[in-house]
């Protein structure tokens, strides 16, 4: 199977990006209004995530609309509808989705497999995600692994939090993190 990169709509978050290789999902980007949605919402038309400086690079293609074109169900377009059902509430089994656990060291791939355990509705600290993983005390470098993330959702980074309030999201903020939580039915009220 050759790698295929889709850019795919969910209906009230904007545009997302998937890059699946060999049957597993190996890049994911949340979906982000397009451009033109941000600046009528008035946030100016500020960086979208994917033109951040930690994206592979990949520009959008063809998105995939929200009812799908009913042809080719294979892997990609079963997953996308995964995401669209899932960011329009539904609760589906992200967690069942092959992705690309191959992480530097084991302790990150020890952080991705706890992350991917972790309840819909349910968080943790850094240093909980640490112990999880079996490294007691190693919160730093499990904050460092959710900052690098980049299978959002399927490694779900927004389930955790620090210690003493909700933490931070990278460049889709604080308030993107809040909305992903409380779709999970958790409030964040910190």
């Amino acid at each position: 199977m050759a790698v295929t990169q889709v850019a795919y709509e969910a209906e009230g978050w904007g545009v997302g990006e998937l890059v699946v290789d060999d049957g597993r999902v190996v890049w994911h980007e949340l979906p982000w209004p397009r451009p033109e949605q941000a600046r009528s919402r008035g946030t100016g038309g500020r960086r979208t995530p994917s033109q951040t400086p930690t994206h592979p690079g990949l520009g959008l293609g063809a998105v995939v609309p929200r009812e799908g074109s009913g042809k080719g169900r294979g892997f990609v377009t079963e997953v996308v509808q995964l995401l669209q059902a899932y960011f329009a509430g539904e609760v589906v089994p992200l967690e069942e989705v092959p992705v690309d656990l191959h992480y530097e060291t084991p302790f990150l791939s020890r952080c991705a497999a706890a992350l991917r355990a972790i309840p819909r509705g349910e968080v943790v600290t850094y240093g909980e995600l640490a112990a999880l993983a079996g490294a007691p005390g190693a919160a730093r470098a499990a904050g460092s692994f959710c900052a690098r993330s980049h299978l959002s959702v399927f490694v779900p980074c927004h389930r955790v939090v620090s210690a003493g309030g909700p933490g931070s999201y990278g460049s889709y903020g604080l308030a993107y993190k809040r909305r992903l939580l409380a779709l999970e039915g958790y409030d964040l009220a910190l």
